[in-house]
């Protein structure tokens, strides 16, 4: 079984990288550096004809997942652009103030996505009971999680993620993410993978005018082809090992 591996973006140049690489999925975003925020209505239909299927990221602001009634309101009209623009799936999430998953939000945001792929995003990673929250997602209807295990990174959230990955029983893909890459695989020995997601970034210092004017940060994070194709070697010789 080929592990598909979902890239998430949010520039027209690192869309065309990650598709030159091979990224078998696209998480389209705005703001990667605030954990991905909804991607303009332009960016979408310029990666509608992108030749993989691209999941457009929902979530109006940075910070948590408690949304208001004007952000959900928000939500649903971004769920309705994404759709006319040909996104395949949008990404989704919302959380209550103890941080389980809002069901009834979540209910809502889903019936505007009608036959869109749904991802369940990483406000998963802040629940206070993961296979409770597990079997909610799957009754709701999602295809995906994406997840850390509740870590700073999927390989320290390996093994929660490995329990995780049986208790779904492939009724759901749990899919790790933060600090997927070639080098960290190795946590995942005995995980069986579906799929991963990752930035495949690597970091550019810029300086001068711009970044002195507030125009640009001093170290940004760029799409990698040669990462991605590295994670995707590491992946294939695993799964022949």
């Amino acid at each position: 079984m080929n592990t598909l591996i979902e890239i998430c973006v949010d520039t027209t140049e690192g869309l065309a990288e990650a598709i030159r690489g091979g990224a078998g999925r696209i998480e389209l975003c705005s703001a990667l550096d605030l954990g991905g925020l909804t991607p303009s209505v332009g960016m979408m239909r310029r990666a509608a004809g992108a030749g993989v299927p691209i999941y457009a990221m929902i979530r109006p602001r940075a910070g948590d997942f408690v949304w208001t009634p004007d952000e959900i309101a928000v939500m649903e009209a971004d769920i309705e652009a994404a759709s006319a623009c040909g996104m395949q799936g949008v990404v989704l999430g919302a959380s209550r103030p103890d941080g389980r998953l809002d069901t009834d939000v979540l209910g809502l945001l889903i019936g505007r996505a009608k036959h869109m792929g749904l991802t369940l995003h990483r406000c998963f990673d802040l629940v206070p009971d993961f296979p409770a929250a597990l079997e909610q997602a799957i009754e709701l209807g999602f295809q995906r999680v994406l997840t850390s295990g509740g870590a700073l990174t999927a390989a320290e959230g390996a093994a929660r993620l490995a329990d995780l990955i049986a208790q779904a029983r492939g009724r759901i893909i749990v899919m790790p993410g933060a600090g997927i890459s070639a080098e960290s695989l190795g946590a995942f020995h005995a995980v069986p993978l579906r799929e991963v997601h990752a930035s495949c970034s690597s970091s550019v210092i810029d300086s001068g005018r711009l970044v002195d004017l507030g125009f640009a940060a001093r170290i940004r994070r760029r799409t990698d082809g040669g990462r991605l194709r590295a994670l995707r070697a590491a992946l294939a010789e695993r799964e022949t090992a």
